[in-house]
């Protein structure tokens, strides 16, 4: 009878796990429309659905991407971090099910009082030894969901350590394409640096034959070696520049510092068409900000866990084995067992659940901050390298006629030097000096027009697939 009225008490408390406490996860109301300031696209066509072999034609550039993702070592961190997150996720599953363990012992006992009862000589052995075998099982009901919110607790974290792999990788991409560039920046300017540098020369020779024939003073040759120097003078920086991105190319890639494979900078052809699809696709497109999500998610229930502690919890206990006071006697009628179920209720620490329960509630207020302003900032960062581009665009096109412009000054200029006395060596030297920063500008330029685009491209969420 008494068995019967646990197992309805059992069945009873069981049913009570249909009054779940806890609060069903949906995602919170973001602002994410309309963040990309003066843009006027309506479709859904993003270059972030691109893999980053399609948008970057340089097959070279590919080779190192996938070098990267191949060895770099904070990429290989974060995919431990997902391996740690799904055994997590595993050990919140196996909550769900009763503990089993197994035991031997052998007792000894002595009874001092009793002994002095009886009289000396009777032959009454008071030392007892007892051997027993049992397996114990325990098992905690899920009754107000507790179990269940850990476990999309774990699963959020899982998700978020996936996220955050793929933002690393994200990351990656854009360095190494970004550091490639730059690399074949530093290249073109050096080669333009050199070659200055030996027109500079043959200056200096044409105006020391110009001051044999008295067409120019001796402050025209001076001036011709001066501005030859001061050209020269800026290899040492620019080859420093080359050694320095080749060697952080190399840790990207996860190998030692050495020299880089590339291209030139003349071979680079940027995408010409930029799609940007709607600022709500953020949310699916980029990791960052689903990790913020994420993020959010495991705090939200860790408030529902938080909540669960101010609610009884029902654990229900069975054990059994062999007991017996003689070895060779314990398979033979000595079974014994037991079933237990107890509510074990919070009485005197309420104050501390109810601590708990308030740094968990500001926990999640803060988690949703963080997710509002990864938003936020993704619009921001594609608000800005949007307009980068279309700065570099118009950049590129003025430059063009600026670089026109100034290498007819050169030559008019050296010609009005040789031919008549309209001109001096200074008209000359300041015309070559000034086409040699528009032709350094304008691969700055282009420079600024390619890294807009990797900007641009994992901004929207591009990188990583």
């Amino acid at each position: 009878m008494k068995t019967r009225y646990f197992l309805l008490t059992l069945t009873g408390l069981i049913i009570m796990a249909s009054c779940n406490v806890s609060q069903h996860y949906k995602r919170p109301n973001v602002t994410a429309e309309n963040l990309y300031r003066d843009s006027t696209q309506a479709d859904t066509n993003s270059i972030a659905n691109l893999p980053w072999r399609s948008l970057f034609a340089d097959t070279v550039l590919q080779n190192l991407i996938q070098e990267g993702i191949d060895h770099n070592l904070n990429l290989q961190t974060a995919i431990l971090k997902i391996a740690e997150a799904n055994a997590s996720l595993k050990e919140s599953k196996a909550a769900y099910f009763p503990t089993l363990s197994a035991g031997a012992t052998v007792t000894k006992a002595k009874s001092s009082q009793a002994a002095q009862s009886f009289p000396a000589g009777l032959g009454i052995d008071l030392n007892t030894t007892t051997y027993q075998a049992n397996l114990s099982a325990s098992w905690t009901v899920n009754v107000w969901g507790q179990l269940s919110s850990l476990k999309r607790q774990a699963i959020a974290n899982f998700l978020e350590s996936d996220a955050s792999k793929r933002a690393v990788q994200t990351a990656l991409v854009a360095n190494i394409a970004n550091d490639y560039y730059t690399l074949l920046s530093y290249d073109q300017q050096l080669a333009i640096t050199r070659q200055t540098v030996k027109n500079n020369i043959q200056d200096v020779e044409t105006n020391k034959s110009l001051l044999k024939a008295n067409v120019v003073t001796g402050a025209a040759v001076v001036q011709s070696e001066a501005n030859r120097y001061a050209a020269e003078i800026t290899i040492p920086d620019l080859e420093t520049s080359i050694r320095q991105t080749e060697n952080a190319l190399c840790i990207l890639l996860g190998r030692g510092p050495g020299p880089i494979k590339r291209l030139t900078m003349e071979e680079q052809t940027p995408v010409e068409t930029l799609n940007t699809g709607l600022s709500t696709q953020l949310l699916k497109n980029r990791p960052d900000i689903q990790q913020s999500e994420f993020a959010f998610m495991a705090a939200f229930e860790n408030t529902n866990v938080a909540h669960s502690y101010f609610y009884p919890t029902l654990t229900i206990t069975a054990e059994g084995g062999l007991s017996t006071l003689q070895l060779k006697d314990l398979f033979n009628n000595s079974i014994f067992y037991n079933l237990v179920g107890g509510l074990t209720q919070p009485i005197f620490n309420q104050g501390q659940n109810k601590a708990r329960y308030r740094i968990a509630k500001a926990q999640q207020l803060e988690a949703f901050n963080t997710y509002q302003q990864s938003i936020l900032t993704a619009g921001q960062e594609v608000a800005n390298d949007l307009f980068s581009y279309k700065q570099a665009l118009k950049k590129v096109d003025l430059r063009k006629k600026e670089l026109d412009a100034l290498e007819k000054s050169v030559d008019y200029t050296k010609q009005l030097l040789t031919y008549s006395s309209a001109t001096n060596y200074t008209d000359v030297l300041t015309s070559e000096q000034s086409l040699l920063a528009a032709q350094l500008a304008s691969v700055s330029d282009k420079l600024q027009q390619l890294q807009a685009i990797v900007n641009l491209y994992t901004d929207l969420g591009g990188g990583w697939r």
